[in-house]
């Protein structure tokens, strides 16, 4: 298995990283089109790393407007094994006030306008989301939370909304109905991709809001949602600072299994495969491919 090199993705109010030596923006190309942004390479303590602004440097693409197949492929071709996701988010739950940290573990897809595979007609492969977060990665964002004093809580479900708009009151009280404790726009199918890549995925949801079903908090907007991000920025810097240097100690494969998501998930017999989708797959399935 080759040496880690550590993926960021990150959200909205973090657009760069502290600490970074020998930085260069790198124009990967993908056949899946235009990612987010160049990718910006290099190490911290040591440990190679490379981050890509999700919504692009200003902030410039919408959620709906994100493409996540290039995203993830660029990040592949750039040799990245693991993806640490840094996202805003709001809070179902009381106690997960604005400025906590939510390491999560789980899932719910609501987006309806995203392309969600790599995979397509003359090359179908079908992996398992059962658990979408690798527990490995969990672990680390986990410690490294408590030695830097950040308020952090380990598990919660993830609902992943198109958007742009915020919810509905009647949405946002289903999704509690439904145990949810977090809801942002960008997750998905950032994390189906990254288990199609055979890459090590984990989020870290900030808390910004209560989204609108909390009765004597004000309906969430942008300006609220602007002054916790801003806070929550530097605590999510502080974070990816403390963790990577801890993830350079793998010599092995992925324990949770991450790097091996393909293995039996090709189903198109060699025979029938498409050239043309094969070629496109070059970095995402080129392991099993070739």
């Amino acid at each position: 298995m080759t040496k880690p090199i550590i993926g960021i993705i990150g959200g909205s109010g973090v657009y760069e990283l502290d600490r970074l030596e020998n930085k260069r923006w790198k124009t990967v190309t993908s056949p899946f089109g235009d990612p987010s942004d160049q990718l910006l390479c290099g190490e911290l303590d040591g440990q190679e790393l490379v981050f890509l602004p999700r919504h692009g440097r200003g902030h410039r693409l919408s959620p709906s407007g994100i493409n996540y197949r290039a995203n993830i492929d660029a990040l592949k071709r750039a040799g990245v094994t693991e993806i640490i996701s840094v996202s805003a988010c709001g809070s179902f739950e009381e106690e997960l006030d604005p400025g906590t940290f939510v390491i999560v573990d789980q899932f719910i897809d609501r987006t309806a306008a995203r392309e969600k595979s790599f995979f397509t007609n003359g090359m179908v492969a079908h992996v398992s989301m059962a658990d979408p977060v690798c527990r490995r990665l969990g672990d680390a964002l986990e410690n490294a939370a408590k030695v830097i004093g950040l308020k952090a809580v380990r598990g919660g479900t993830y609902l992943a909304m198109e958007g742009p708009q915020f919810s509905t009151r009647a949405e946002s009280e289903l999704y509690c109905q439904w145990g949810c404790q977090v809801i942002g726009m960008t997750n998905m199918p950032e994390a189906k991709l990254a288990r199609e890549a055979e890459m090590c995925y984990a989020t870290v949801a900030m808390v910004t809001d209560y989204d609108c079903w909390h009765p004597d908090h004000e309906n969430v907007d942008v300006s609220a949602v602007i002054q916790v991000l801003t806070e929550n920025a530097a605590n999510a810097r502080s974070l990816v600072a403390n963790v990577v240097p801890k993830l350079s100690t793998r010599h092995d494969a992925c324990s949770a299994g991450c790097h091996h998501a393909l293995d039996n998930a090709l189903i198109t017999s060699p025979e029938a495969r498409d050239l043309e989708v094969s070629a496109r797959l070059d970095a995402i399935a080129g392991r099993l491919l070739d």
